[in-house]
């Protein structure tokens, strides 16, 4: 990544930053950050501790900052584990699973900038206007799609090390962040079905009184 990338980068995550600690000096959401923050923080963490050690695995350091292709050149390596899973490692320059690989030098930036926006938004929902069964789905969500974020901002590309496969047909790499927001979506569709079900069954009930 040049540091033209990086100042860009810094540009577009700034007015995050300035928006969450307008809404945190005037205390709207103070109480639910003391839970959900570290929720998030953790999946960060997570999410770090894995792709670093893999790193460190490979080139003997934990680079803070740097050229995804520069501090490892090589296109794909692969460590069997069992006969459906290997670790793995390779640079994904685009979104979860590989997507939008094709796009090119210029997929980091699209993404980067559209995960801003993504985060952003989420944030200002879980925070400002989240129903209680919304709440850790979206934490998850944006736990990883920061993750992923550091991961674009630091090396212009993310760290993909996990290989599941069945005989020759293998899932797209992916990591923990890719893991948690999934996991995430899930929560999130099947919380929002169940809690339409619950509000057509209060209907009902209703109008049967």
């Amino acid at each position: 990544m040049s540091p033209a990338q990086g100042h860009l980068y810094l540009q577009l995550c700034a007015p995050l930053g300035i928006f969450y600690l307008n809404i945190w000096e005037r205390g709207k959401m103070k109480k639910k950050l003391l839970v959900y923050v570290p929720i998030i923080l953790a999946i960060i963490l997570a999410d770090m501790l894995t792709k670093g050690a893999l790193l460190y695995a490979i080139t003997g350091t934990v680079p803070v900052y740097g050229a995804a292709w520069e501090i490892v050149p090589v296109p794909y390596l692969m460590w069997h584990v069992f006969d459906w899973f290997n670790i793995v490692f390779t640079w994904n320059p685009g979104a979860s699973f590989s997507m939008l690989r094709s796009v090119g030098e210029f997929a980091p930036i699209l993404i980067v900038i559209a995960t801003g926006f993504i985060i952003g938004f989420i944030g200002y929902y879980l925070f400002m206007r989240a129903e209680k069964y919304e709440r850790m789905p979206l934490a998850l969500i944006m736990g990883g799609a920061i993750g992923n974020l550091i991961d674009r901002v630091r090396f212009g590309a993310v760290v993909d090390f996990l290989d599941f496969h069945i005989g020759g047909a293998h899932w797209p790499a992916f990591n923990v962040a890719d893991i948690c927001i999934c996991v995430g979506v899930a929560l999130y569709i099947l919380n929002w079905y169940m809690a339409r079900r619950r509000c057509l069954a209060s209907v009902r009930t209703k109008k049967v009184k």
